[in-house]
């Protein structure tokens, strides 16, 4: 009775311990795969001090722009609306500077 009883708790602590490595396995991989890559963006975001880091955001920049004006319409109606919205309220409050 004493023997099975050790065997038990053998067994228990074997289960918890393997159950336990499987857990931190788990969140480390969930880690790695969905918080990882958007901490090291957030990352260079932060460092742009470093002029490696700025050379790589403005070529980004300059991609982005490049592929933009490939395209027959770079902006979506919405956008459009809003951007003019903006237009006309900037250009309103310079009328006010040319008034004074």
């Amino acid at each position: 009775m004493n023997h099975d009883n050790k065997n038990d708790l053998k067994r228990f602590f074997i289960k918890l311990i393997a159950i336990t490595f499987s857990i931190i396995i788990i969140i480390n991989i969930t880690y790695n795969l969905i918080f990882a890559e958007k901490f090291e963006n957030i990352d260079k975001i932060l460092s742009l001090n470093n002029k490696q880091n700025i050379e790589e955001a403005k070529d980004k920049i300059r991609l982005e722009i490049k592929n933009g004006l490939a395209k027959d319409k770079i902006l979506n109606e919405e956008d459009k609306i809003l951007l003019y919205e903006l237009y006309l309220k900037i250009r309103n409050e310079f009328a006010e500077i040319d008034k004074k």
